[in-house]
């Protein structure tokens, strides 16, 4: 536990990009993957337990099954609003009557007494590199509730245009792959300090490392195992330490609740 100046805010990683966010009363879950496998992928780390599910409002960054996985998403209560790009619509269709809410880069959403601001994302948007005809957008997030604020860029580059989101309490940055390289899309450990830099943050926790890894690859592949796996985690750490921005890095446990108490 951790004690700040202002409202509670708390944190869940759950592994890979799901975490939970507490801003005061409200949970907010992101790209939630709460499953043990997905295709060739293993989780290497603890399964998430039943309060992965409790969220107020999900918010997706974009349709690759490790960001928009429809059995996790199954297990959220019908009403729970889920913020989708838009387009993405007909995938959660099969989830059957749900509350979906599409949203654009640009767009400013009041749900659940939250404010989402939906920021633009350098990703592939598709649900598959194979998709046609439709590309729905990746997205990003600010999100400001109970009198605090976190920013979930979703699977992107760096970009210029970070310089101009507001500063935020918490930030949560994508820093890592599963294997065996890291594609376009996607930000390393350096590159997500300065991000976190561009934007202003009190506390930064890595995310999207550490968690899946194909089976076999680890023998097949040690070094990038290393660099995309189990090392991103201490290197954005060091990033943030090296470049002197005031922010504190928090390296969570995968599971553990982290409270911000007044």
């Amino acid at each position: 536990m951790v004690t700040v100046a202002g409202p509670e805010l708390g944190f869940t990683w759950w592994g890979h990009a799901s975490v939970t966010v507490e801003l005061g009363h409200v949970r907010v879950a992101t790209d939630p993957l709460l499953s043990d496998r997905l295709f060739h992928l293993r989780r290497y780390a603890t399964t998430p337990d039943s309060r992965a599910y409790d969220a107020d409002v999900v918010l997706l960054s974009h349709l690759h099954h490790d960001h928009c996985h429809l059995p996790s998403l199954r297990g959220f209560l019908p009403d729970v609003p889920i913020v989708v790009p838009r387009g993405g619509e007909r995938y959660l269709a099969r989830l059957g009557p749900r509350s979906v809410v599409p949203a654009s880069p640009g767009d400013d959403l009041d749900l659940g007494g939250i404010r989402i601001a939906v920021l633009p994302a350098t990703h592939d948007g598709r649900r598959h590199a194979w998709s046609r005809g439709l590309s729905p957008p990746a997205l990003g997030f600010r999100v400001v509730g109970g009198g605090r604020s976190f920013w979930f860029p979703g699977d992107s580059e760096l970009r210029d245009d970070m310089n101009s989101i507001d500063p935020v309490d918490l930030a949560l940055v994508p820093i890592g792959g599963w294997g065996p390289t890291l594609a376009d899309g996607h930000m390393h450990p350096e590159a997500g300090a300065d991000a976190v830099a561009r934007v202003g943050a009190d506390w930064a926790v890595p995310v999207h490392w550490g968690t899946f890894w194909p089976r076999g690859l680890r023998q097949l592949a040690r070094e990038n195992h290393r660099r995309l796996f189990t090392s991103p985690g201490e290197r954005f750490v060091k990033a943030m330490a090296r470049d002197g921005v005031g922010v504190k890095a928090w390296l969570a446990e995968q599971g553990e609740r982290v409270v911000l108490v007044p």
